[in-house]
């Protein structure tokens, strides 16, 4: 078993554990190490014979594993390029956020929806599962395929309420509160999940790597790919569609303040509530699912079954 994936069993059972885990590895100083520093990193959890049964208490191993976590990919050990690492994702998702959620018009939101799913999506691909069993063609091609589909679809349905508005001249007051104001958190949110569960979809088709509690890979799984594609696509869609509803919600609210009357005040204050949201839910939607997912014996597939008797069995979950 991969040093990340023992690490987030030993220390990421509980959502407390997870979310003050991920505080740390999505600091954006992280990217900022050398190449050299996360090679000595990844050599020393490689070399290190402890069994993370229990909480690492070395400070230097700790901040090894911290670093390990924010670069590495769990199933090989490669270096995850770094603007899809998650210490990045923040600083990069929220301008988009940020563009995508101030759009008025039909074609400016498309476009900022799709360069918005388009990056998510690429992140989706670079820290999904890593197991690979292609017939024709490898999964990454396949996902890459799909990926683009869904980007496309995913930013014509967010423009779709502003293409009809604009071609059947629909402005009235409630029209453009719907169209504005209701719509684009679920649309979003929606997206999101879609997007993740076309990009993992070939995990569903041809499943993902179930290891014993020794790190042993016991088979292949459809179920436990699907239980993957669905935690994942809800951790995204919670995060993205209350990043976008809890600012809509709470400006209308500030707008009926006198100090915040002036577009400017009500613009710096969005981008205030978004950027907060933003930060604030990113670690919660990542610690939703363990890193480290478990799945029951009894759920697999009858030549997995056969194939062990452990009770419980564990893949990596990706983000």
């Amino acid at each position: 078993m991969d040093p990340n994936l023992r690490f987030w069993r030993a220390e990421g059972q509980s959502f407390v554990q997870r979310f003050l885990l991920w505080a740390e590895i999505l600091d954006p100083l992280l990217l900022l190490k050398s190449s050299d520093e996360r090679s000595r990193s990844r050599l020393l959890l490689q070399n290190t014979e402890k069994t993370l049964t229990e909480p690492v208490q070395n400070d230097q191993t700790k901040k090894a594993f911290l670093l390990s976590l924010s670069s590495a990919y769990p199933d090989t050990g490669k270096i995850i390029p770094v603007l899809f690492r998650p210490p990045a994702f923040m600083p990069i998702s929220l301008p988009l956020v940020i563009i995508s959620s101030s759009q008025l018009r039909a074609a400016p939101t498309f476009f900022s929806q799709f360069v918005f799913h388009t990056y998510t999506t690429g992140f989706t691909l670079l820290n999904g599962n890593g197991t690979v069993k292609a017939k024709e063609y490898s999964v990454e091609e396949r996902q890459i395929y799909y990926g683009l589909g869904a980007i496309s679809y995913a930013a014509f349905f967010g423009a779709f309420p502003h293409i009809l508005m604009n071609r059947y001249t629909l402005k009235s007051p409630l029209t453009q509160l719907v169209v504005h104001k209701l719509l684009p958190a679920p649309l979003l949110g929606l997206m999101s999940a879609f997007t993740v569960a076309v990009a993992r979809s070939p995990e569903f088709e041809n499943g993902i790597e179930v290891m014993d509690r020794n790190g042993k890979v016991v088979g292949v799984s459809q179920k436990a790919g699907e239980k993957v594609g669905e935690e994942t696509a809800l951790s995204r869609a919670a995060l993205f569609g209350t990043t976008f509803f809890l600012p809509t919600l709470l400006t209308y609210f500030v707008e009926r303040a006198k100090p915040a009357k002036t577009p400017r005040g009500l613009a710096s204050v969005r981008l205030f509530l978004i950027t907060t949201i933003l930060a604030g839910m990113l670690p919660v939607s990542l610690s939703l699912y363990p890193q480290c997912g478990e799945i029951k014996r009894a759920d697999l597939e009858p030549e997995i079954l056969s194939a062990t008797e452990e009770t419980e069995l564990f893949y990596n979950r990706g983000i």
